[in-house]
């Protein structure tokens, strides 16, 4: 089988790569070049590229660079700005992993005549009872990233491979050294590709503009000032900047007025989310049936049902930010989600 390896740099789509190798199967790596400017998280970087192009090398495989820059730029660079300037929390991994790597790449690969494209994600394909590909939680789930793959269509299953989907992450690193992988004690990437760690709202206040407003507890009260809206998030503690002598959490972001509102933990509470932008891997999941519902990358999923465009909680839970993914799964398997009002 011929197979297109998306190979980022780091040691999970090295050992993809390797893998499929080690089966038998035709592979080639593709890096995609998306972000030029700086980053510090370990992901799409000069360097990274070089160490995708020398674990080529080292399996003996044909390597090639995609350059999507300006696409990524107008896909996924411009609404994260854009979304933390009126107010929402996204979630550029999922966007990213929707427009290009399988979105733009997936394509090509169809095109250039591959019979499948792998990636390095911590995630698994199984069948459903009628033999179906569906969607599932990688066997390490301290590492499961099937969360950011959301986006994903049950069309495009066929045609994919999560090789790593298996292994835990130690037997990962093992499978790199035992190979001489360049890559085998590579840190992970980590945060936003194109935002340094602990810089985001100077990256959005750079091309946004400051937003600065009054900071208001839940009744409406002053109780401080800050110095833009992207410095906050729903659900956020720390960096809040007001002492009220109890602990206080963003509760909402307004940005038509600039203003931030803090809260107890009680008032972050929540009995449901409303979600728009729903896509599904497999069928829709029926009002009565409940399911585990994620709202973070790596949060502890907790019990609601979809009915309509809702996701009720069986218990309050705290507030999901708006712009967050909500992912609904059915044990292991993930059927879809959609995206937090």
């Amino acid at each position: 089988m011929q197979v297109l390896v998306a190979m980022s740099g780091g040691v999970d789509s090295s050992v993809a790569a390797a893998l499929l190798r080690d089966a038998g199967h035709d592979v080639t790596g593709v890096t995609l070049r998306l972000w030029g400017g700086e980053s510090d998280s370990g992901c799409c970087s000069v360097g990274d590229v070089e160490d995708a192009r020398r674990v080529a090398a080292q399996l003996d495989v044909p390597h090639y660079v995609f350059d999507y820059a300006d696409e990524f730029e107008a896909d996924v660079v411009a609404p994260y700005v854009a979304a933390y300037d009126r107010g929402v929390t996204p979630n550029p991994c999922v966007d990213c992993n929707r427009h290009f790597k399988f979105g733009r790449l997936l394509a090509r690969a169809k095109v250039l005549g591959f019979d499948a494209l792998a990636t390095g994600h911590h995630a698994r394909i199984v069948p459903d009872p009628d033999g179906r590909p569906r969607l599932a939680r990688a066997r390490d789930h301290a590492k499961d990233q099937s969360y950011v793959l959301v986006g994903l269509g049950a069309d495009d299953l066929g045609h994919l491979a999560f090789p790593v989907g298996e292994l835990t992450k130690a037997e990962v690193r093992e499978r790199a050294t035992a190979l001489g992988l360049r890559t085998a004690d590579k840190p992970e990437s980590m945060d936003v590709c194109f935002v340094a760690r602990r810089d985001r709202a100077a990256f959005v206040e750079a091309r946004a503009g400051a937003r600065p407003g009054p900071v208001v507890d839940i009744d409406g009260r002053v109780v401080g000032e800050h110095a833009g809206i992207a410095r906050f998030t729903v659900g956020q503690r720390r960096g809040v900047g007001v002492a009220t002598g109890e602990r206080q959490y963003v509760v909402a972001v307004d940005a038509a007025t600039h203003t931030v509102t803090v809260g107890p933990p009680v008032a972050l509470l929540r009995d449901g989310v409303d979600v728009h932008d729903l896509r599904f891997v497999g069928p829709r999941p029926g009002p009565d049936e409940w399911l585990d519902v994620q709202t973070r990358a790596h949060g502890e999923p907790v019990r609601g049902r979809l009915v309509g465009d809702r996701v009720e909680f069986a218990t309050p839970v705290a507030r999901v930010a708006p712009g967050q993914v909500v992912a609904l799964y059915a044990g292991e398997v993930l059927l879809g989600g959609g995206v937090a009002g």
